[in-house]
């Protein structure tokens, strides 16, 4: 197997690697554990399921682990085509990692609070800490979210210019990339705004299926 080929390989894989660890953490704890417009009872459903909230932030900060590896990768395979570009890329899907793994203390946080039931805090005053605590952690994924959403766009437009993917994949993802900084920017203006990339998602994903599926075409 030559080595670019290898390469993209792994790309694949560390692509959708990522998918039932952001699954778990941004999609399940959230529906499972979080209700935003009842802080008692959120506080109830993290007290009793304390693990799981855990598992979530474990799972959060593995998926930025991968993030690491994934950009390494990406720019291995795409340094060719522009290196240029292919580095900023790299240095956008890298900034998401110490942004996540700076925001999950928000979580480690309400754990601690939750976990110390004999801290002083009467009730109105722990749901008031939890509740901005989880406030920042919504807000720090948003502004994470920004730069995942900035390393799809010269990644679609490396995908576009070179000569082993598909063009469509290249557009697939640049309106990933900028679905991502649609919903960002507009949730941390008004919560609750319309999430776009809920649908734009699946195709983000036509990149790391087609990797694993298809191939590059090595000329």
């Amino acid at each position: 197997m030559k080595p670019i080929t290898k390469t993209s390989k792994i790309a694949g894989i560390l692509h959708l690697l990522m998918v039932p660890f952001g699954i778990f953490s941004f999609v399940y704890i959230p529906i499972k554990l979080i209700a935003y417009d009842d802080i008692s009872l959120t506080i109830q459903n993290i007290s009793e399921n304390i693990l799981l909230f855990k598992l979530g932030s474990i799972s959060h900060l593995i998926s930025q682990i991968i993030v690491v590896f994934l950009a390494l990768s990406m720019y291995q395979l795409f340094k060719n085509v522009n290196r240029n570009r292919a580095l900023l890329m790299a240095v956008f899907a890298l900034l998401v990692v110490p942004i996540s793994f700076i925001n999950e203390v928000h979580n480690l946080g309400i754990i601690k609070l939750i976990e110390n039931e004999s801290n002083g805090f009467v009730s109105n005053q722990l749901n008031t800490l939890v509740s901005l605590l989880l406030d920042f952690s919504r807000n720090g994924v948003l502004i994470a979210q920004i730069f995942w959403g900035l390393w799809l766009l010269p990644l679609g437009l490396l995908i576009y210019k070179s000569s082993f993917l598909p063009k469509v994949i290249g557009i697939f993802v640049i309106i990933s990339g900028v679905a991502y900084l649609f919903d960002s920017t507009f949730q941390l203006l008004s919560p609750g705004f319309f999430i776009l990339s809920q649908f734009t998602f699946i195709l983000e994903l036509s990149l790391p299926i087609w990797l694993l599926i298809k191939g590059i075409k090595i000329e």
